[in-house]
């Protein structure tokens, strides 16, 4: 190319980037021109700069310049907006030209702030790269150190220790813990060096999901492609993103957008108490479009254990009663050992593919895989058992089991004549507090005196043998998975009596009735009164109680009757709405008043609890107390899941 064409086309390219330009300033979501550093800082500025050096930067990062100037000459995006006979356009021409024909070497000088970067020297270098779609652009790069104390400085803390080891701009985090979870899903720590191949294939993928995710969700979302990788790194590899092709990850990105934005809410988990039911009509109509053709439903339960685990045995007891009850409306297949990740894909699909309508999967460790499941299948229903999970695409369900402890701690109360009480919880997870606590009201309501001694079984120890070295007459130890395999019998589970010499003799215990919960949602679809709930974005998780049977109290035959009149008369209670364990003044271990005796707390607020009652003596565990064993369950479930780092990945660059 000529010099003299080089010109033409120059002048051909300012024209275009203006119109550009001009079609900026009337998007009223952008700002009217480049913004300006020097405007930015706060008061006093800033003591501390730090000399980067040259650098590739992010051109959309480019978002101002470092004083006030000729800002009047650019649109926010670096575009100009004078007219082509000015002298300004003469030197953009210019210098498009010589980029035409030799490229644009010499770097611009940034000055970066918060991750952004203001323009000191080389503003028309950058607009004529940015008019080309440069989607990075060399310059020298000085940093601008922000005041310490703020949130999004210790965001930007993150960014500098994630940057040691990258040398990368992108991605952008404004909230602490987004790059410590960005690195764990690639298998990184802090300021761990990354090789030139890693640097080159993490930015082409970040490009990659970039593009899909603005093809998948364009002005349909509020979330950043950032916030979206970081969601779609729940549930998938970082690697799978170079495993499909750009329609493949733009199909993916587009069907998990309703899941990404449902994590991102933090309102966005609705807990129910009891099934959601439409009218028959509107509800036949929608099971026809789910099951067309069909009087019976195929269901499929995945487990990630086999029956010899008493959990699943618990369920599996559920899928026994569900044939039982309805018989040939059912066809039903269980999978067994889903124990990987991908031998829990691998199943589902095959659940799938063998004709499953509605899917169960039985513990909280598959509910990722549920999900991408469910994401892969949209006319197929998937249940996971778990709680507090914030996916759109399937629905959970668990058991309010803090009622039936209410009740076995006012058993545990009148029978211990020395007031204090053992009590083995089993991981700090939510709605583990509220069984704690219920039971220690329960025991208060019978004995006021009665003091809970609570112990972990996920802590290093022997808490039983403990607590009968002590003299304890009454522990309470795990809860009876199903009923009718008298589990309570062997001092493992349920609340028993010590006696002498060490005799456990079983009082109480709550019991799990999976089937009712099964029966529930298999009648309602084939009855025509399922329903899927209006709003796609909402994590809907069943959370159901004494009154819908899918949790019960199972009493031994050893409880003395006044012990069972009173047991049966707060089961009746609960049942009806009557009794609410939580309707009264209520202290906490650290004197607060929780409840003055009004206050009806919400499902969610009893979920989430995560403080105890002042008659009980114990903590809830951090993620670092806890035994290995249990920490998978505490990562995903925890009270304080968001305090605990993201288990890092094998290297997945």
């Amino acid at each position: 190319m000529t010099q003299q064409e080089a010109r033409v086309e120059a002048r051909e390219e300012y024209l275009r980037a203006q119109k550009a330009a001009l079609k900026q300033l009337k998007d009223e979501a952008l700002p009217p021109e480049p913004l300006v550093l020097d405007d930015i800082l706060p008061a006093g500025g800033s003591d501390r700069y730090i000399d980067v050096g040259v650098v590739e930067i992010p051109a959309d990062r480019i978002v101002g310049t470092k004083s006030a100037g000729r800002t009047g000459a650019l649109s926010y995006g670096f575009l100009p907006l004078l007219d082509v006979n000015t002298e300004f356009a003469a030197k953009w021409i210019s210098l498009c030209a010589a980029h035409l024909t030799d490229g644009i070497r010499e770097p611009a000088l940034c000055y970066e702030y918060l991750g952004n970067f203001y323009v000191q020297e080389g503003n028309k270098r950058i607009s004529v790269l940015r008019a080309f779609g440069a989607p990075r652009i060399t310059a020298e790069v000085r940093r601008v150190m922000p005041k310490e104390g703020t949130e999004e400085a210790a965001a930007y803390g993150e960014f500098l220790e994630y940057y040691k080891g990258s040398r990368l701009y992108e991605p952008r985090y404004t909230t602490p813990g987004s790059y410590q979870k960005l690195l764990s899903a690639l298998g990184k720590d802090f300021g761990q060096e990354w090789s030139q191949w890693e640097k080159r294939t993490f930015s082409s993928y970040l490009q990659y999901f970039r593009e899909a995710f603005a093809a998948a969700a364009p002005g349909k979302t509020e979330l950043s492609w950032e916030e979206g990788l970081l969601l779609w790194l729940e549930l998938y590899p970082f690697r799978d993103i170079g495993k499909l092709n750009a329609e493949e990850l733009e199909d993916v990105v587009r069907a998990l957008l309703p899941d990404m934005e449902a994590i991102a809410d933090e309102d966005a988990v609705e807990l129910e108490t009891q099934l959601r039911e439409t009218s028959a009509s509107i509800g036949t109509k929608l099971t026809r479009l789910i099951l067309p053709g069909h009087d019976h439903v195929h269901v499929a339960f995945v487990h990630p254990l086999d029956t010899a685990s008493p959990w699943i045995k618990g369920h599996d007891m559920g899928r026994i009663h569900l044939e039982k009850v309805l018989g040939d409306q059912v066809k039903v297949r269980s999978y067994f050992l889903a124990n990987s990740p991908q031998e829990a894909d691998r199943l589902l699909e095959l659940a799938v593919e063998e004709g499953a309508q509605l899917v169960f999967t039985t513990t909280p460790q598959l509910a990722h895989a549920t999900t991408r499941a469910a994401i892969r299948h949209k006319k197929v229903r998937f249940f996971n058992c778990s709680v507090d999970v914030p996916y759109s695409s399937i629905r959970s369900y668990y058991a309010r089991v803090y009622e039936a402890k209410f009740i076995t701690g006012a058993i545990a109360g009148a029978m211990a004549d020395h007031d204090h009480i053992g009590y083995i919880g089993s991981s700090p997870i939510y709605g583990v507090p509220a069984s704690i606590n219920a039971f220690a009201l329960g025991a208060q309501l019978t004995n006021p005196r009665a003091k809970v001694d609570l112990r972990w079984s996920c802590l290093p120890g022997n808490p039983v043998s403990d607590f009968i070295s002590r003299g304890y007459e009454v522990i309470s130890n795990r809860d009876v998975p199903t009923d009718g395999h008298k589990y309570g019998e062997f001092g493992t589970y349920g609340t028993y009596f010590v006696g002498k010499e060490g005799v456990l003799t079983p009082l109480a215990s709550p019991v799990w009735l999976w089937g009712s919960f099964y029966e529930k949602v298999v009648r309602a679809v084939l009855d025509g009164t399922w329903e899927q709930g209006a709003d796609p974005k909402k994590a809907l998780n069943y959370w159901w109680g004494m009154d819908s049977g899918v949790i019960d109290i199972e009493l031994s035959p050893a409880l003395p009757e006044s012990m069972k009149h009173l047991a049966n008369v707060l089961r009746t209670g609960l049942r009806a709405g009557n009794i609410d364990p939580f309707a009264r003044q209520i202290i906490s271990q650290d004197g607060r008043v929780m409840n003055g005796g009004v206050h009806v707390f919400t499902p969610d607020e009893l979920l989430h609890m995560d403080w105890l009652c002042e008659n009980v003596e114990g903590h809830i565990p951090e993620f670092e107390e806890v035994l290995p064993f249990a920490r998978n369950m505490v990562r995903q479930l925890g009270v304080h899941r968001e305090r605990i780092p993201r288990e890092k990945e094998a290297d997945a660059l």
